[in-house]
């Protein structure tokens, strides 16, 4: 059955359509979630409340550039919502930090420690941090997709750059010290 046939089903509520989206694209889906997360378990509640969004609005897709595009777009905004809710991306305006360089090799870093550094950092960070970095928002994007102003989201780029900076340090000295 072709996706565009699926879609349409879906927007028709119908269960096994649904189903098959959702086995298509949860994987992906989910490493969304995680990585906007602090942990597993809030990644699933975000991944659950992404997907009935998707479904829920699933009608709105106008077939027009790429689907799976779409749902991430929506699963990205549906996990940003929840954090406005909660006032936790507001932040008194500070001075910029200078830019922070980290110097990683690849032998010993994970990609699932550096995925766990990222979910430890403040939500702010995190959020921020994710859209401009692995994302390739622009800090006027993030501004508005989060409701704050270009030099708080800079400010909260540069603070999870200097945290995960110094985690991989302790890190690394840790690991040459075995």
């Amino acid at each position: 059955m072709s996706l565009n046939k699926l879609i349409k089903q879906c927007a028709d509520n119908d269960p096994k359509a649904q189903e098959q989206i959702y086995q298509l694209f949860a994987g992906k889906l989910f490493s969304i979630c995680l990585k906007y997360s602090k942990n597993k378990q809030e990644a699933q509640d975000n991944f659950q409340d992404g997907f009935v969004t998707i479904f829920n609005k699933i009608g709105q897709f106008k077939f027009s550039g790429s689907f799976e595009g779409w749902m991430k777009r929506v699963m990205i905004n549906t996990v940003l919502v929840k954090y406005r809710k909660k006032n936790v991306l507001n932040i008194v305006t500070e001075e910029i930090p200078d830019e922070v360089i980290v110097d990683i090799d690849d032998d010993e870093i994970s990609l699932d420690f550096l995925l766990s550094l990222i979910q430890e950092l403040p939500d702010r960070y995190r959020m921020v941090f994710n859209l401009y970095v692995l994302d390739g928002h622009s800090h006027k994007e993030i501004s508005k997709m989060l409701h704050i102003a270009e030099g708080t989201s800079k400010s909260n780029l540069a603070r999870a750059r200097a945290i995960l900076k110094t985690k991989i340090e302790t890190h690394q000295e840790s690991q040459q010290s075995v």
